[in-house]
């Protein structure tokens, strides 16, 4: 049995570190329900063009909604307007409880990703989650033989019923799969996500902890990089905190303080409907049409749309 690390975190800190931020792109809606196609194009675009890397079919781009036919079609648009820019995108098998695993979709899923230049996030399924460790593992290392590289994803149940956080030994076993290049860690837990870090540093430097906790953003102040759903409300003002954390910019404090606070009233319960009021800022930016989202995603009251534009008017966004 692994040993659980003690946290230091004033020991962990990293200052002046290069972040490497992944964006989910949200998928916007038009009021008809069709996909806005140029409203998720030029967002793709444009968070690639402030620094991040663009993460299409994940949760933020209703991935467990779309039909195969639509995650396919996000695939190519993103693809054709990236230009050969990398992006990374969800690798998403819908099964139910008490399902086997199903390695063949898994592939398959990663295969389409691949062939079109992305990298995988391999998304948990319940029967990916109910495998004894070793065979989590080895399924992980099936997954990742043919695509080269590819990203895990620990989810904890308040996000999906299949989630799973693994332990610390497993998780330190996806560390050593050489095709595992990180791991989104969505558990909103600040100490599990430390204790990766350590084990991290000592097992392989090299192999990414993207924090998936949009309640604890600052997790990258000590060696986590990022894979939010919040930084595509403003990827040019997390690519700007970014670099204020590189330069050791004291900047960096008071901007991440008030994207935090967008964090906690976009994250609220029910947290799926962080994707309305994704679509609402993007709206007053001016970034998209129409604020509304996915026919099956929850939604946010029309109040929240003055609350949006305070914080964005904070964020020094004054044309909105």
């Amino acid at each position: 049995m692994t040993a659980v690390p003690s946290v230091d975190p004033i020991a962990m800190l990293r200052p002046r570190r290069k972040i490497t931020g992944l964006s989910a792109i949200l998928l916007p809606f038009t009021e008809s329900g069709d996909i806005d196609w140029h409203g998720f194009t030029a967002h793709c675009v444009r968070t690639a063009d402030a620094g991040l890397t663009p993460a299409v079919n994940m949760d933020t781009g209703f991935g467990n909604l779309l039909s195969p036919e639509q995650k396919s079609a996000v695939l190519d648009a993103t693809r054709s307007a990236l230009g050969g820019r990398s992006f990374v995108a969800g690798a998403f098998v819908a099964d139910a409880p008490g399902s086997v695993l199903d390695i063949e979709s898994y592939k398959r899923a990663a295969a389409e990703i691949t062939a079109r230049g992305g990298t995988p996030v391999v998304v948990q399924s319940y029967g990916l989650t109910s495998l004894p460790d070793a065979e989590l593992i080895a399924a992980y290392e099936t997954i990742g033989r043919d695509c080269g590289s590819f990203i895990a994803f620990e989810l904890g149940t308040m996000f999906a019923p299949f989630g799973k956080i693994y332990d610390l030994r497993t998780f330190r076993e996806l560390t050593r799969i050489k095709t595992c290049m990180g791991a989104k860690h969505s558990s909103l837990n600040r100490t599990l996500e430390w204790q990766r870090l350590i084990v991290r540093d000592t097992e392989r430097p090299d192999f990414k902890v993207f924090t998936g906790n949009d309640l604890g953003i600052d997790m990258v102040m000590y060696g986590s990089d990022y894979l939010l759903g919040l930084s595509t409300f403003a990827p040019d003002l997390f690519a700007r905190r970014d670099a204020y954390w590189l330069a050791g910019d004291p900047r960096f404090y008071e901007l991440n303080d008030v994207l935090q606070y967008l964090g906690f009233l976009a994250f609220r319960e029910p947290v799926p409907a962080y994707k309305h009021a994704a679509a609402m800022f993007l709206k007053l930016r001016g970034w998209i049409g129409c604020d509304a989202t996915h026919p099956r995603s929850p939604t946010r009251p029309d109040s929240d749309r003055e609350l949006l534009r305070g914080i964005a008017r904070q964020c020094g966004l004054s044309s909105v």
